[in-house]
């Protein structure tokens, strides 16, 4: 998978794939780790994603919870309403900021 980060007034992006499932969510995880310790402000972008598995959720929901403990943001951007659905279904609206 190629570099999916970029930067943007002091705001790292993340874009998510097309499909943040069991194959995409550990190389999501290392680079949300990488990213949590250089930036304070983190925007992931699913302007492409069309599906989140459940191991897609996990990774959204421990860097939730590592960002929280950081004192750091993190927003998710640009979702489309079929991952949206997902998220609202499974309670983790409640959890995640979305914009």
């Amino acid at each position: 998978m190629e570099n999916v980060v970029t930067q943007a007034d002091g705001v790292s992006i993340i874009m998510i794939p097309d499909h943040l499932d069991v194959n995409t969510s550990p190389h999501i995880k290392n680079t949300l780790a990488e990213v949590l310790k250089t930036s304070d402000v983190i925007e992931l972008d699913f302007s492409y994603t069309a599906l989140v598995s459940s191991a897609g959720l996990r990774v959204l929901l421990q860097a939730q919870k590592n960002v929280q403990v950081s004192g750091k943001s993190m927003t998710l951007k640009n979702i489309s309403s079929d991952v949206m659905e997902v998220f609202t279904l499974t309670g983790v609206t409640k959890i995640l900021t979305i914009a």
